[in-house]
C-alpha cells in the first residue's frame, strides 16, 4: 500500500463483518504485543520467586495503566478525526492533522510521564503499597515513566495506519517492541542479574523500538504526515480535542476503577495482589480482540459516517457486537482449559492461585459485557457523541465498581472481582442499548449533503465543520 491508498476510503464498500474481523484481528495482534510486554516482564519476574517483587509489578502496572489509558484516549481522537477526514475526501487536511496529532501527543505525554515521577510514592501509597513493595514499584516506575512519549508516538502512528485501513502495518509496528522485550528480559533480569531493574530497562528498549518502527511506517510507507503548520495547530487541536478530550476522560475511568479494585485487594496481602497482577496482564492478551474493538471498529464507522452511508454504520455496529461475542467465548474457553498452566507458569500459590482459578472458570464471562461497552464506546466516539462514552465508562468505574467491590470485599479478594464483574454487566448492557438507539436515528438527524453544495477551500474552518461531533442535545433519550 502507498500514499495513494488514502485517496479511496476502504470501508465504505465490501463486507462489514469482514472489515470488522480483519481490522480487529490485526489490531489485536498489535495490541496484544503491547500488553505482552508487561506479561513477559511479570513472567520473568515471577521466576525470581519473591511475592513482593511480583506485587510491586502489580502496583506499578496500575500507574502505567493510567499512562497507557491517556495515550489510548488521544489515539481514539486521532483515529476518529483522520478517518472522517479521509472518508470525506480531504486528504491534504488529513495529512496536516496527522502531523499535528503527533506533536500534541508528544507534548502531552512528556508532561504527564515525567510529571508523575514527582509523585510516585504518594500514588503508590494511595493504591495500598507499603514497605519493600512500595520501594520496588517506585524504582521500576522511575526508570519507565520518562519514556511515555515514545509509547505515545508508537500508539499514535498505529492509529494513523488504522485510519487509512492499513491493518497489517498497524499490527507489525508493535510486534517488534514485544520481540525486543522477549529477548532483553531474560538477558537483563537473569544474565546480568539486574532483576526488577532489568525488566524496566527492557521496557524502555521496547518503547524505543515501537516509536522507530511506527514512524517509519507512517512517514516512508504512507507519507501520511504533511508539513507542520503552526498557524493551524490551534484549530487542529480543537478538532482533535472534540473527540480526544472526552475519549481521554472516558479511558481514565477504567484505571480509576482498577485502582480501587487494587486498593481493595491490597488489604489481603502481597499474594492476593500478585494474583490480581497476573489476571490484569493475562486478560488483555487473552481478550486482545475485545480490547482492539474500540480502536479497530472506529475507522469503519467513521469512514461510513463521513460518506453518509448510514445503513452501513448500523450494520457495522451489529457485526461488531457479533464478532465480540464470538471472540469472548473463544477466549473464555482457552482460559478455562489453560488455567492450570497459568498458575504454574507464574508460580502462583495460595490466594494468588485461587484468584486465577476463579477468574478463568467463571469471572472471565464478564468480558461479554466489557466487550459490549467497548463496542458502544466506538460508536459514541465516532458518531459525534463522545460524552456518552465518557458517561458510561465513568458510571461503570464508579457506580459499577466501587459499591460492588466494597460489598464483595466483605467476602475476600474473590468477592472484590465478582463485584467488579457484576457492575460491568449492568453498564455494558445499558451502553449497547443506547448505541443501537443512536445509530437508528442517524438518517433523520443527519441528511445527506446536496450534490450542488459548493465545496469550501480545503483547510478552512467551514471545510472542517462537518467533521466536528454533533452537539450532544440530540443524544438518544
Amino acid at each position: 500500500m502507498t500514499a495513494a491508498a488514502t485517496d479511496t476510503p476502504r470501508f465504505v464498500t465490501g463486507s462489514l463483518l469482514r472489515h470488522v474481523a480483519v481490522m480487529s484481528s490485526t489490531a489485536a495482534v498489535g495490541l496484544i504485543a503491547v500488553f505482552a510486554v508487561d506479561l513477559i516482564n511479570l513472567f520473568y519476574i515471577s521466576q525470581l520467586g519473591e511475592k513482593e517483587i511480583a506485587a510491586a509489578i502489580g502496583f506499578a502496572g496500575v500507574v502505567g495503566f493510567f499512562h497507557t489509558s491517556i495515550s489510548i484516549g488521544l489515539t481514539i481522537g486521532i483515529t476518529a478525526v483522520v478517518s472522517r477526514t479521509i472518508g470525506a475526501g480531504r486528504q491534504a487536511d488529513a495529512r496536516r492533522i496527522a502531523t499535528a496529532s503527533l506533536v500534541l501527543m508528544v507534548a502531552i505525554t512528556a508532561v504527564i510521564g515525567s510529571g508523575s515521577a514527582l509523585f510516585l510514592h504518594p500514588l503508590l501509597r494511595t493504591l495500598g503499597a507499603t514497605g519493600e513493595t512500595e520501594r520496588l514499584a517506585a524504582r521500576y516506575l522511575a526508570i519507565t515513566v520518562h519514556t511515555l512519549p515514545l509509547l505515545g508516538i508508537g500508539m499514535a502512528c498505529s492509529a494513523l495506519l488504522r485510519s487509512v485501513g492499513d491493518a497489517r502495518r498497524s499490527m507489525t509496528v508493535t510486534l517488534g517492541a514485544a520481540a525486543v522485550t522477549a529477548v532483553l528480559d531474560p538477558i537483563l533480569i537473569f544474565g546480568f542479574g539486574m532483576g526488577l531493574d532489568g525488566a524496566a530497562v527492557a521496557a524502555v528498549g521496547s518503547r524505543f523500538t515501537l516509536a522507530a518502527v511506527a514512524l517509519r511506517s507512517v512517514m516512508v510507507e504512507h507519507r501520511l504526515l504533511g508539513p507542520f503548520e503552526r498557524a493551524q495547530l490551534g484549530a487542529d487541536a480543537r478538532l482533535l480535542g472534540a473527540v480526544a478530550a472526552p475519549a481521554l476522560l472516558t479511558n481514565l475511568a477504567t484505571p480509576v476503577g482498577a485502582a480501587f479494585v487494587t486498593h481493595s485487594i491490597a488489604q489481603f496481602g502481597a499474594s492476593a495482589v500478585a494474583g490480581q497482577a497476573t489476571i490484569d496482564r493475562v486478560t488483555p492478551v487473552a481478550f486482545g480482540l475485545v480490547y482492539a474493538l474500540s480502536g479497530a471498529v472506529g475507522p469503519i464507522l467513521a469512514q461510513n459516517l463521513g460518506a453518509r452511508e448510514y445503513r452501513r454504520v448500523r450494520e457495522g455496529l451489529r457485526d461488531s457486537l457479533l464478532f465480540m461475542v464470538i471472540a469472548v467465548a473463544a477466549a473464555w474457553l482457552v482460559l478455562a482449559l489453560g488455567q492450570g498452566w497459568i498458575v504454574r507458569a507464574f508460580s502462583a500459590e495460595g490466594q494468588a492461585a485461587e484468584l486465577i482459578h476463579v477468574f478463568c472458570t467463571w469471572l472471565a464471562a464478564s468480558f461479554f459485557f466489557v466487550g459490549a461497552l467497548f463496542v458502544a464506546n466506538a460508536a459514541f466516539n465516532n458518531l459525534g457523541r463522545p460524552l456518552l462514552s465518557t458517561g458510561f465508562n465513568w458510571a461503570r468505574a464508579t457506580l459499577g465498581t466501587i459499591p460492588f467491590a466494597w460489598w464483595g470485599s466483605q467476602y475476600g479478594p474473590i468477592g472484590v472481582l465478582a463485584g467488579q464483574a457484576l457492575g460491568a454487566a449492568i453498564f455494558g448492557t445499558l451502553a449497547m442499548v443506547v448505541a443501537f438507539r443512536l445509530t437508528a436515528r442517524l438518517a433523520p438527524t443527519q441528511p445527506a449533503v446536496p450534490e450542488a453544495m459548493p465545496v469550501p477551500p480545503a483547510g478552512s474552518a467551514s471545510a472542517l465543520a462537518p467533521l466536528l461531533p454533533a452537539a450532544p442535545d440530540n443524544a438518544p433519550r
